[in-house]
């Protein structure tokens, strides 16, 4: 016993014993001694101001300040994605952050990329309109029927003051400026010609019938070009039109459809040398406005890229700084309002790695005054800790999502670094899949440095953080595997010949009738002469059952043990008296529901565990197995259909 009590203590058998400690920081130096042992991360704070709330703080000012540079650094972050550009990877951060700076950096960045979002926008969708005005007057005009008695003069009039205007302005939007109908006198034929999607085309149409009762005339093409509609700024098909109607009215209601539909609507001269002037300086303006937006967005991403290289640095110093401030928040200020008291948890081993952090931050922070750090008695119960490598950090998850050990309680990570591997491979043995999932585990491990510096998905995040536990998992599948002998649910004779075949080349049968001797047993795993019989499915499932009912059996127990060593550990007499009788009690008690004659479980399934070690009960005969003693007890055991193996086949 005195042994036991002289063993040196295991870092994970048990969580680290914890110290209640109290700190009295100057003002001054507060900041830096807060950042420096988040970096260190091995104190716990109390919050000292859970009555008040998040806006009666002391620093709830500087949390709005992180907030709203997290908005920016958000926006940012969103338009180099929208751009196509990646950022950096994860750089190191630096100790000292310029709060300040970094406040007025963002700022200018966000006012100029709105900026020049606003003057890109208003560029392209000018640009897109002058494309439908390029594509309405090269469709348009082949609709327009020659040879109608309009008055030259007037219509010369009519198209210098309302088509195109000699005074065109380059802002001006052609939608805004553009005349609704073409040329007509007061009592002939006038037209609207105009673009609308593709898809509100059948519908525009039929309601324009509807509207005029039929006194129009409608024709119609589809648009050379995708456009972009401003709206859900993404490429679509569009459709040109004309409409040819007569008198005022059918004007008004065209024009409140097209309004209506979305429509675009556009002047086309009947003229034809007035059109081809038209599309030549709509064409020299869209080379123009095509130089104006490709140096536009040369710039744009020349700006996002610099703000792309100091993003992540950025996106870190912001989350750093709010976790400062949100600690400092669970702060005291003193009766003298110079100092701010904390109380938290920390490990014992760890007292002096704080202290070596809080001489720094006095030290780099230029204090006259060092930061008090003394032990307290508390009577609440101290948080569980757990010292994890990048090996059991997996594991220890893996064990804190099903419940989180109380305080100085046996850790069951330190178990499930084998049992859960195992069992998985108990479940799924397969040396095929095994060696594949190996493959992946390894890949992800000998990549490690480089894939714990980017920004991975939540899918690749998690198989990246479980990384030794595939490992375990298809080194114990492939174990096994070769047990089950499936290599992708094929078996092999990997270890040699059945054991039931004939051996003689003289024999005639596949099969060896009479005595199988010792040495002639499969040597390792599963015979593969199973695969194919019929008894091949009630066989391997009896196989796997048994195994995996005598494995779960065999955890429950370690976690009765653990709670044992436990009530020893807590000295709770209580426990080992009274709940170990409770567990003895109620496996007699579920001995006894399968020991009644005649009870519904016992017709449900006759299974025991005696059944388990029957099972290999059988009768050697001079060094051989009995064949006839050997199937008795597999045909007692199988299925009621009664199965029989291969051995019974050739056995008849």
């Amino acid at each position: 016993m005195e042994l036991w009590r002289n063993l040196p203590e295991m870092d994970l058998m048990r969580s680290e014993k914890m110290t209640f400690v109290q700190l009295i920081i100057p003002v001054e130096s507060a900041h830096r001694a807060v950042s420096y042992l988040g970096e260190l991360g091995l104190l716990q704070f109390r919050d000292l101001n859970d009555d008040k709330s998040p806006f009666q703080r002391t620093f709830v000012n500087q949390v709005k300040r992180c907030a709203e540079m997290s908005r920016k650094l958000r926006f940012l972050k969103d338009q180099i994605h929208k751009a196509g550009l990646l950022s950096s990877a994860l750089p190191t951060l630096q100790p000292d952050v310029d709060l300040e700076a970094l406040e007025s950096q963002l700022a200018d960045h966000e006012h100029e990329l709105i900026e020049m979002n606003a003057n890109s926008e208003k560029l392209q969708q000018t640009y897109n309109e002058l494309l439908e005005f390029k594509m309405v007057l090269q469709k348009a005009g082949s609709f327009l029927v020659s040879g109608k008695s309009y008055d030259e003069t007037a219509e010369g009039r009519e198209l210098d003051e309302n088509v195109y205007p000699s005074d065109y302005p380059e802002s001006t939007s052609l939608l805004e400026q553009a005349p609704q109908s073409g040329p007509s006198n007061s009592s002939g034929l006038r037209f609207i010609s105009g673009i609308i999607p593709k898809s509100k085309a059948l519908l525009f149409e039929r309601m324009l019938f509807r509207a005029t009762r039929g006194n129009l005339l409608f024709n119609q093409a589809p648009a050379d070009e995708l456009i972009m509609d401003h709206l859900s700024s993404e490429m679509v098909e569009k459709t040109i039109f004309v409409v040819f109607f007569s008198g005022e009215q059918a004007k008004t209601k065209i024009l409140k459809i097209c309004e209506a539909f979305g429509a675009n609507c556009y002047p086309v001269p009947e003229d034809l040398t007035k059109q081809t002037q038209i599309t030549q300086e709509v064409m020299l303006r869209l080379s123009e406005l095509e130089t104006t937006l490709d140096v536009g967005l040369r710039h744009r991403n020349a700006a996002l890229h610099s703000i792309g290289v100091h993003l992540p640095i950025w996106m870190n110093m912001v989350k750093r700084e709010k976790a400062v401030f949100d600690t400092l928040n669970m702060l005291n200020f003193d009766v003298t309002k110079k100092c701010l008291v904390g109380e938290g948890w920390c490990p014992i081993f760890a007292k002096p790695k704080i202290q070596e952090a809080l001489q720094r931050a006095t030290f780099d922070s230029s204090s006259q005054v060092g930061i008090i750090f003394h032990v307290m008695d508390s009577v609440e119960s101290p948080p569980t800790y757990f010292r994890t490598n990048t090996f059991t950090n997996a594991y220890q998850e893996i064990v804190d999502a099903y419940g989180v050990a109380k305080y100085q309680e046996a850790n069951p990570a330190v178990y499930t670094v084998i049992t859960f591997p195992f069992l998985f491979a108990v479940m799924f043995g397969d040396w095929g899949h095994g060696i594949c999932l190996l493959l992946g585990a390894l890949i992800l491990i000998a990549r490690e440095g480089k894939l714990s510096s980017q920004k991975l998905g939540s899918f690749m995040e998690m198989l990246f953080g479980g990384r030794y536990v595939l490992l375990l998992m298809s080194l114990f599948s492939i174990y096994c595997g070769l047990i089950y002998n499936e290599f992708f649910s094929v078996p092999y004779h990997i270890f040699g010949k059945s054991a039931y075949e004939c051996r003689d080349l003289q024999c005639s049968d596949a099969r060896t009738v009479g005595l199988i001797k010792f040495r002639d047993t499969y040597p390792f795993g599963v015979d593969p002469s199973w695969r194919g019989s019929r008894s091949e499915l009630p066989f391997l499932n009896s196989l796997k059952m048994k195994m995996s009912i005598l494995f779960g059996v065999a955890q429950m127990n370690l976690g009765i043990m653990l709670s044992y060593f436990n009530s020893i550990f807590f000295k709770n007499s209580l426990d080992i008296r009274f709940q170990g009788r409770t567990y003895g009690i109620l496996r007699s008690s579920e001995v006894d529901m399968d020991s009644e004659p005649g009870s519904a479980r016992q017709h449900e399934e006759e299974f025991n565990f005696s059944e388990i070690l029957q099972n290999g009960r059988v009768v050697w005969v001079g060094g051989g197995l009995t064949p006839n003693m050997f199937l008795s007890n597999v045909r007692k055991h199988l299925d009621s259909d009664g199965g029989t193996s291969a051995l019974a086949d050739d056995e008849d």
